[in-house]
């Protein structure tokens, strides 16, 4: 055909046809026929024919909404960009036929686009992994369809490509497949290029024998060809070998008869180039033609589907109006319903908190009337026992004695168990900072635990690091609760064993010292079961079905005494083998403040001087007890079983210090004190009282007082209050 026959043509077939869109109704069979036109021309290498007819059925197949031929013709324009070495482009058609075949709802075809993307990515882009990836594909719905021919050729891609990819174990898989049923299905290149592959598996393992066999029956074939691309594939191959086996010289010759082949090829390429740069123009027009249907399609498409978008929106629009207004209606009834309601719970509400509120009050004036109650009493029982043991030598040793005074001190522990469980569960447990030597509490909670110690046949070890400070500031009353607690409860259950008190300092942040401690005894243990509700309130763990007392309180204590100093308590036992409980707290150091209180240590003046003391109490028992507890200390002691007896006392006499009772008729110790201070007596004044400590500590300052002591106290820690106050009281002056 001449030059001149083209232009023609490719003038004259634009206006035929659009003259046919415009005018003449079109069927789907005659868009399939330009549709096969195109792909022979294709076939034919006459691409801008191809081109034109391609162009054509893809514009009416658009008209007629046929989306089975969209991707027919666009598979056909991507087939013609992949001839023209136009690879980016023939992808990007491509996978327009596969978007139009998938709305088509027609899978038989997909496989053909899967297979033809799968040779540009593998053969032309040279990405196995993406053409692998669509080769994939291509089997899968080859399988699906039944397209036996398919199969085979996709396999013998696979095979092709992994080779390629040097993955030779996986294109084996496809190989045996190729091997055993391609007769039937394939044709002379299909077998140059089978004996290539089989040349090429040979080769990578190694046996040359069966390779150069392969490579040569491929040769022997490809030389007969009309075609001599495959041949030339395995002239390229059979080169390779060559080399690998060392048969350098025959590798050489068969190099030059390679080139010789691919001479020949661009010879013919060089021809078809040449007519293509001849057809060069027409081709960019139908190109351009076919960028405008794209263009078009893709802005009509984009209207559509923001018409659509639109349509949507305002019918979702009008619903929610509709719905959003019914809502309102609705809402508003609801509302009025709904604040009827809930001003009738509010009240409910209200009335509910203000029983609770005083369901608290009385819980807590319950438990600390309780415990004043308690301790009354238990301080006549303690402190007559104690009288008993001074003025009777001989019954020191009475087992009947003995046990009187450990129930009255076990009652006196679950009293002070159940208020301090109160106090922590209503907040009302603040920590002090105070500065003491961790050293010292030790040893005071040791020495104090030793009859408990002894009872089982126990001892109790104390290991210090030396590393922590002298003196430290927190709270150590809450401390040695807790140190207490733990202690008393590891020799509880152990029986002639050791329990051994570890600390251990383990950081240092600034003036905060990070100090662990561990709570070790070698007795019978805990079950696992049982660990993690040893720590709730009221509960006992059975072992060895032992009766052990207690109040089952005691661990509580100490994990919510720990968790107010930010700190976790952690529990390992195995039963017969012992327990260990570790915690870690952070105290300051403060050395200015640790200089202040050594510098500051209160001289005992007892030895120099004998004191004239004042007790003021109604009870008569306490009164006789706290009198013959003062007369142990060698100090000269009044007594007063009320407020208006004080003060008759006082209008004659100069007393020391004053131990005030709190709870009396009449005139209570805070009236009384408070008369003293209006007649301007400076006499100390310590409050001796069963109410807990922090319940009266405000009013007591207010009234006047110096100090406070809870009843039942211990005389140690009197002979020592008293000192205190006096030695302020003298510093005063």
């Amino acid at each position: 055909m001449s030059f001149f026959k083209i232009i023609f043509l490719l003038l004259t077939l634009p206006l035929f046809s659009h003259t046919k869109i415009k005018n003449t109704p079109i069927s789907s069979k005659q868009i399939a026929l330009l549709t096969e036109q195109a792909s022979v021309y294709l076939d034919e290498y006459k691409y801008e024919l191809s081109l034109a007819k391609a162009r054509v059925a893809l514009q009416l197949a658009y008209k007629v909404n046929n989306d089975l031929l969209v991707a027919k013709n666009y598979n056909i324009i991507a087939g013609n960009y992949e001839e023209l070495n136009e690879f980016k482009r023939a992808i990007y058609y491509y996978n327009k036929a596969l978007d139009h075949a998938n709305k088509s709802g027609n899978d038989s075809i997909k496989h053909r686009f899967y297979n033809n993307l799968g040779n540009v990515y593998c053969f032309d882009e040279k990405q196995f992994d993406k053409g692998l990836f669509y080769y994939q594909k291509c089997l899968k719905y080859s399988e699906k369809e039944g397209d036996f021919k398919q199969i085979y050729m996709t396999k013998l891609n696979l095979t092709w490509a992994y080779f390629n990819a040097k993955d030779f174990e996986k294109g084996k898989i496809y190989l045996d497949f190729i091997n055993k049923k391609y007769r039937g299905y394939d044709n002379e290149s299909d077998q140059v290029i089978i004996n290539m592959l089989n040349g090429m598996y040979y080769n990578n393992l190694g046996d040359f024998k069966k390779a150069e066999f392969y490579f040569l029956k491929a040769n022997s074939l490809g030389e007969l060809q009309k075609d001599k691309s495959d041949y030339s594939y395995a002239l390229e191959e059979y080169t390779k070998f060559l080399f690998h086996s060392g048969k350098y010289k025959e590798a050489y010759e068969n190099m030059i008869l390679f080139h010789k082949i691919i001479e020949e090829i661009e010879r013919k390429i060089k021809l078809n180039r040449a007519y293509i740069a001849g057809t060069n123009l027409e081709i960019d027009e139908y190109k351009r033609k076919i960028d405008e249907i794209e263009l078009k399609n893709n802005f009509q498409a984009q209207v559509l589907e923001k018409t659509k978008t639109i349509s949507i929106l305002l019918i979702i629009s009008l619903i929610t109006l509709l719905l959003f207004i019914y809502s309102l209606y609705r809402n508003y009834n609801l509302k009025k319903v709904k604040n009827l309601e809930l001003i009738q719970k509010n009240q409910e509400l209200f009335l509910a908190k203000e029983k609770a509120e005083v369901a608290s009050r009385l819980k807590s004036q319950f438990v600390s009337t309780i415990t004043h109650e308690l301790r009354t009493p238990l301080y006549g029982v303690i402190g007559i026992t104690n009288m008993l043991v001074d003025e009777h030598k001989e019954l020191s040793d009475s087992p009947h004695l003995k046990s009187l005074k450990f129930s009255a001190k076990y009652l006196l522990s679950l009293v002070n168990d159940v208020l301090q469980i109160n106090k922590i569960e209503e907040n009302r447990v603040v920590l002090e900072k105070m500065t003491f030597s961790i050293a010292d509490e030790i040893d005071f909670i040791k020495n104090s635990m030793s009859y408990l110690a002894q009872k089982h046949n126990n001892s109790i070890k104390v290991i210090l690091d030396p590393a922590i400070p002298e003196y430290l500031i927190g709270d150590k009353l809450r401390f040695s609760q807790i140190i207490i607690n733990l202690v008393s409860n590891a020799l509880k259950f152990t029986h002639n064993g050791e329990v051994t008190i570890f600390a251990h300092l383990v950081d240092v942040k600034g003036e905060l010292y990070f100090i662990e401690f561990n709570i070790e005894d070698n007795g019978v243990g805990i079950a696992k079961e049982d660990q993690g509700k040893i720590f709730e309130k009221f509960v006992q763990v059975s072992r060895k079905e032992i009766d052990y007392q207690g109040t089952g309180l005691g661990l509580s204590i100490v994990k919510q005494l720990l968790e107010l100093f930010n700190s976790t308590i952690y529990l390992k036992s195995e039963l017969g083998k012992g327990t260990c409980f570790n915690f870690t707290i952070a105290f300051e150091n403060d050395k200015l403040k640790t200089n202040s209180i050594i510098n500051n240590i209160n001289v005992d003046l007892s030895s120099n001087k004998k004191f004239n003391i004042l007790v003021v109490d109604d009870n008569k028992i306490n009164l006789l007890i706290t009198q013959k507890t003062i007369e142990k200390f060698n100090y000269q002691c009044s007594a007063a079983s009320s407020g208006k007896e004080a003060l008759e006392l006082l209008d004659s006499e100069i007393f020391d210090v004053i131990l005030m009772d709190i709870n009396m008729p009449i005139l209570n110790g805070f009236e009384t004190t408070k008369l003293i201070r209006q007649r301007e007596i400076k006499t100390p004044i310590i409050a001796l009282t069963a109410f807990d400590k922090e319940e009266i500590t405000e009013e007591a300052i207010s009234a006047g007082f110096n100090d406070i002591i809870c009843k039942p106290f211990d005389s140690r820690q009197l002979h020592k209050v008293i000192n205190e106050v006096i030695v302020k009281g003298s510093n005063l002056l």
